[in-house]
Formats: C-alpha cells, structure tokens, sequence
C-alpha cells in the first residue's frame, strides 16, 4: 500500500538519537551512529520525530509500505520493556551527550599554595549550569531555561579567552555554536522558540572579532525582535590573541 512515512538523510543525521526518544513506537534506532528505520511496520507516518531532530534529517514522503502494525508495536515495546534493567538509570536516547541536566554548584573549591617566589596558584571550578551546551543540542522546553540569565557565545571564545567560565558562564545558562559552520537560520528559529517561551532576564553574546563570527550576533538580534523580547543585551568581542576588544 501507498501511505505516509518517514525517510531519514543519513548525511543529514548527526547520530544525537533524539529522534528515538521522541518516536514512541520503537520504528527508530541507532545503527553506525546513525538514526535508521528499522522497519515500516513500526513507524505510524504521524512524525513525531521529526521536531527533535537538529539537522532536518527527517522528512515525511509518500511511498509504497507495509501497513502500520500496532500490535506488533506493542509486542516490541513490551519486550524492550522486559529487557531494561530497573536498577539502571537509562538516558533519555542513544546519546548521553544529549541528555538535559541542571548543574548544582557549590562553593568553588579554590586551594592556594605558596612559592618560593611568592607565586600563588589557583584551582578553579567549573561554572557550567546545564548540559547540553550546544545550541542545536537544546531542548526548548527544559526547565533549566525559565528565566535565566542567558550566554550565547561562538565555539572559539572559549578558546581564546582564559577566563571564560568566571567572566562570562558563571550564573548564566550557556549555548554555544559556530556561525560559521552551523545554520544561522536555524539558529534564529531556535531562539526565538527560546525566547518566547522562557522569558530571559538578559542576553549576553560572546563572538570572536573575525567577520565571520558576526552572524551569531545577527541571529540573536533577529530572534529578539521575533519574538519581542526587550531585556538587557550585552555583546562582547574576543580577539584572536585571547583579549577583550573595548
């Protein structure tokens, strides 16, 4: 027969396993590190999968397949059901990467020690407030981002600037990407669904100073005035040689 289903771009898939997560019928698995379906009879054509998925590798077509078997979708859930282990603690999808976390910090652990030449080093703490930290990596609906101070910042400025996690990261929810390498478009449509649905208290956004970097600026600028957020905005420019650019 001749009805809807999915077809997923495997030079599209970047192998996050977001899609098998969101797809509740089990038609979509890991293989390789990619998302592939595993058979026509599990997948239902609604496409559930496809709002997960970060590189639009996932369409809906028309073509000729099985029909949709439920009962054969159950009897799989089932069985994967009965294999899970109850005292495992499994992850959302394939990837751990891509489970969302919020990041509990305590007082920063910093030892000194002197030198001889009364130099004093410092160990310093990690101020990251959730995971994922990449951009297309984010779920818009985590909790995490309800009014939050917000760091949108390019791949390299962390980089480049040595203080970053204490001068930038600290209290505020990180995401990062490369306006270069990545889909600025997407980006917009992205934090605008941000934007409108958490309601941040300010925006600070870290690029590098080649032009190239500029598009991440662009990007955040554009979805502020989509979605109508008025807060305070603050844009920092990183030299190539790890200074601040007044």
């Amino acid at each position: 027969m001749i009805r809807k289903i999915i077809t997923i771009d495997e030079e599209k898939c970047n192998g996050c396993g977001l899609c098998v997560d969101a797809c509740h019928e089990g038609a979509i698995e890991l293989i390789d590190g990619k998302a592939k379906l595993i058979s026509d009879e599990y997948c239902d054509g609604f496409g559930d999968c496809l709002p997960q998925c970060p590189t639009n590798a996932i369409t809906i077509i028309e073509r000729e397949s099985q029909p949709y078997n439920e009962e054969l979708v159950k009897q799989k859930m089932a069985e994967r059901k009965a294999k899970a282990n109850p005292d495992s603690n499994p992850m959302p999808c394939g990837c751990p990467g891509t489970m969302a976390k919020a990041i509990e910090r305590k007082q920063p652990a910093v030892t000194k020690k002197v030198e001889p030449k009364d130099e004093v080093n410092v160990k310093l703490q990690s101020e990251l407030m959730q995971w994922p930290v990449q951009l297309k990596l984010i779920n818009p609906d985590a909790a995490y981002l309800d009014n939050p101070h917000l760091l949108i910042a390019a791949d390299c400025t962390a980089y480049a600037y040595a203080n970053f996690h204490q001068d930038f990261i600290k209290d505020h929810i990180t995401m990062i990407g490369c306006p270069k390498l990545d889909d600025n478009d997407y980006y917009v449509q992205k934090l605008t669904e941000i934007f409108s649905k958490h309601n941040p208290k300010s925006i600070t956004v870290v690029r590098m100073e080649v032009p190239c970097c500029g598009g991440i600026v662009a990007a955040v600028k554009k979805a502020m005035l989509q979605s109508q957020t008025i807060v305070n905005y603050r844009e920092v420019i990183i030299t190539t040689t790890g200074e601040i650019r007044e």
